[in-house]
């Protein structure tokens, strides 16, 4: 029996990804892609989620790249991370670079227009309802010194 070369980065959308891991375990290396999606992305591309990413022909890959850049279409909106862009209003699917940027974006324009959450940001205090008494707090300690 002949033993298969693994290949140990596979490269998808600018990413690296680890080719020893599964194939739902390895695309949520890409940011903007989780487990849930990475699943449906293997059934779309026909490829057994728990196939190792590292052992698969280069055509099997090509489906793989191929569902990932066409992923908006395939699926209603509601499976995408980006259902209503705020400037274009479309629904579509962020991955990597873009995906960071967007929130970045998204983070600028609510410090810009002084809304709660954007000032939140701006004091780098909690933004989603946490308690801040006790918890998320920076700088030196406070309280009881012990004695030498």
């Amino acid at each position: 029996m002949e033993e298969q070369e693994i290949k140990y980065f596979v490269r998808v959308e600018n990413t690296d990804l680890d080719g020893t891991k599964s194939v739902q375990v390895a695309l949520t290396g890409l940011a903007g892609i989780g487990m849930h999606t990475s699943v449906s992305i293997a059934q779309m591309a026909g490829v057994d989620p728990r196939a190792t990413l590292g052992l698969l022909e280069e055509d099997v890959v090509d489906r793989i790249r191929e569902v990932v850049s066409g992923y908006t279409e395939k699926v209603p909106a509601w499976m995408l991370n980006r259902q209503k862009d705020v400037y274009t209003g479309e629904a579509k699917q962020l991955l990597g670079t873009d995906l960071r940027m967007a929130v970045d974006d998204d983070v600028n324009r609510m410090r810009k227009i002084r809304c709660y959450r954007g000032i939140r940001h701006e004091t780098h205090q909690k933004v989603r309802g946490q308690r801040t008494k006790s918890t998320g707090r920076h700088g030196a300690t406070v309280g009881v010194s012990k004695k030498k």
